[in-house]
C-alpha cells in the first residue's frame, strides 16, 4: 500500500524540496499545501504522514496541530520549525506530534530516517490488525458455530465475507436452523460490534402495531399513545437490525420498509420531521420469497433491495455427523451453566440421534438433548435417556434435486438395516454398485456395525 504524505509549508522553495525528497520512494504518495484552509479541509482523506510547518503566518501551530489530531488521530505528524526551541518541541510531542525538526542542513537525512520509522510502525499495525481480524472470522466463527460438514463449511465462509462488508444480507433456512444466532455471529465481527444489534420477529407482531413498532411513535400520535416510544431502526442506529420472518410482513407495510432502506431516513408516527438513520439489515425467513413474490405477497423492489448477499442454511438432516458435534456442544453447555458434572453420549444414543430427521433442526436437537441431560442418572447418557417426537414427519423441501432426495432414501435404509449393502440393495431393488459409488461420491455414508 502506499504511504500518503501531507506537506504543509508556506514557504515554496521548501515545501517543494520536501516534497521532491519525499517523492523519490515510489512507495510513497505526497501532496503539497501551502494554504492551512485547504490543508484542514483535505483531512478526511486521513493521511498516514503529516510534515507540518510549524510557523504559517496568521495560524497558531498549537491550534493547526490540535485540529489535525482531532480530525485524523491515526496520522503521524513530524513538527518542522526554523526554531530550535527545546521547550516548544517538547510540548509538541505532548501535545500529539510524532516528532520535531529543526530546519537545518541535517533536514533531509532526519526526515527519512523519521518517515521510514513511522513506515514500520504503520506496517505493523495493519499486520496486527489483519491477523487480529483473521482470528475473529476464522477461530471464533468456527467456536460458535460447529460443524465439518461441507455445507456448513460453505456458511462459514459466506459469514467471513458477510463480516467484512456491511451489505445487507438475506438469511434463509427452514425454523431452527439458527437464523438469529448467524445474524448475531457475523454483527459480532463486523465493524458495527460495537453498537447494538437490535433483533424484530415480524410474525410475532400485529401487523396494527408494527409500524409503530419499527419507526418509532410521538406522544399523542393516536390513541393510546401516551409516550414518545423509540422505534428499532432508531434503537439500532449504528448498527444490526435483524428483521425475522420478513417474508410474514403485511404487503401494504412492504412499501414504508422500502422508502425507508433506499432513502436511510425514518419518520416516527405523528411527527413532521424525519431523521436518517445508519443501520445495516439483516432479513431471515423460512419461506421461498422468490414463491412470495410470484403469489404476489411480496413486493418485487423489496426482495432485491433486501436480498444483498444470501446465506441460505442447511436443515440438521442434511449436515451428516455435525449432528453429533452439535448434541456434545450442547450438552457440554448445559453441564457447565447448570454446574453439574459432564455427561457424553453412548455410542448407542448417538446413532438413535442420528436416526432422526429433526424437523425441528437445532432447536429440536437443543431441547432433546438438555431434557437427555435432566433425565440421565449418570455420566453417560443412554438411548433411553432421548425422547424423540418420532410422529412428526420429516418436512418435504421443494428446492430438494431428485438425486438428493434418492440419496436421503438410501441413507435412511442403510441407517434402518445397520449399513448392510446387500440388504439395502435388495430392498429397494437396486443395485450394489450403485450404493458404492454414492458412498465414494459422499451422497452417503456408512457408520460403524452393531
Amino acid at each position: 500500500m502506499k504511504t500518503k504524505i501531507f506537506v504543509l509549508e508556506d514557504d515554496l522553495w521548501y515545501s517543494q524540496f520536501l516534497s521532491y525528497h519525499l517523492s523519490l520512494d515510489t512507495t510513497h504518495e505526497v501532496r503539497a499545501f501551502s494554504s492551512a484552509n485547504e490543508f484542514l479541509h483535505s483531512l478526511s482523506e486521513a493521511p498516514d504522514i503529516i510534515t507540518l510547518d510549524y510557523h504559517l503566518p496568521g495560524f497558531d501551530g498549537e491550534m493547526i496541530l490540535s485540529r489535525i489530531l482531532e480530525a485524523s488521530p491515526n496520522t503521524y505528524i513530524i513538527v518542522i520549525s526554523g526554531q530550535e526551541d527545546i521547550s516548544k518541541a517538547v510540548n509538541t510531542i505532548k501535545q500529539g506530534a510524532y516528532d520535531y525538526i529543526v530546519k537545518s542542513e541535517e533536514t533531509k537525512e532526519r526526515l527519512w530516517s523519521i518517515v521510514e520509522k513511522i513506515k514500520q510502525h504503520i506496517a505493523l499495525k495493519r499486520e496486527i490488525e489483519a491477523l487480529r481480524k483473521e482470528v475473529n472470522q476464522n477461530l471464533s466463527i468456527g467456536n460458535e458455530i460447529v460443524g465439518s460438514s461441507e455445507p456448513i463449511q460453505k456458511v462459514l465462509k459466506l459469514i467471513q465475507k458477510a463480516a467484512s462488508d456491511d451489505i445487507n444480507l438475506m438469511i434463509t433456512g427452514e425454523t431452527g436452523t439458527g437464523k438469529e444466532f448467524t445474524a448475531r455471529a457475523i454483527h459480532r465481527r463486523s465493524s458495527r460490534a460495537k453498537k447494538p444489534f437490535v433483533a424484530v420477529n415480524i410474525s410475532a407482531i400485529p401487523s396494527e402495531l408494527l409500524e409503530s413498532e419499527l419507526y418509532g411513535h410521538e406522544k399523542g400520535a393516536f390513541t393510546g399513545a401516551t409516550n414518545l416510544h423509540i422505534g428499532k431502526f432508531e434503537e439500532a442506529h449504528g448498527g444490526t437490525l435483524f428483521l425475522d420472518e420478513i417474508g410474514e410482513m403485511d404487503i401494504h407495510l412492504q412499501c414504508k420498509l422500502l422508502r425507508i432502506l433506499q432513502e436511510r431516513k425514518v419518520t416516527r408516527i405523528g411527527a413532521n420531521t424525519s431523521f436518517t438513520v445508519d443501520v445495516r439489515v439483516v432479513a431471515a425467513t423460512n419461506l421461498n420469497l422468490l414463491d412470495e413474490v410470484r403469489k404476489g405477497n411480496f413486493r418485487e423492489d423489496l426482495y432485491y433491495r433486501l436480498l444483498g448477499l444470501q446465506i441460505h442454511l442447511p436443515p440438521l438432516r442434511e449436515r451428516g455427523h455435525d449432528l453429533l458435534l452439535i448434541a456434545q456442544k450442547v450438552l457440554q453447555t448445559y453441564c457447565q451453566q447448570r454446574d453439574i458434572p459432564a455427561k457424553s453420549l453412548t455410542a448407542n444414543a448417538q446413532k438413535k440421534l442420528l436416526k432422526h430427521n429433526f424437523p425441528g433442526n437445532i432447536r429440536e436437537l437443543k431441547a432433546v438433548v438438555e431434557l437427555a441431560a435432566v433425565l440421565s442418572d449418570t455420566a453417560y447418557i443412554t438411548p433411553e435417556d432421548i425422547q424423540l417426537n418420532e410422529s412428526q414427519p420429516a418436512p418435504f423441501s421443494e428446492e430438494k434435486t431428485l438425486d438428493e432426495y434418492i440419496a436421503d432414501t438410501v441413507q435412511k435404509y442403510l441407517d434402518k438395516y445397520n449399513y448392510n449393502v446387500l440388504c439395502v440393495a435388495d430392498k429397494l431393488k437396486i443395485g450394489k454398485s450403485t450404493i458404492y459409488r454414492m458412498i465414494r461420491k459422499k451422497e452417503v455414508y456408512m457408520a460403524s456395525r452393531k
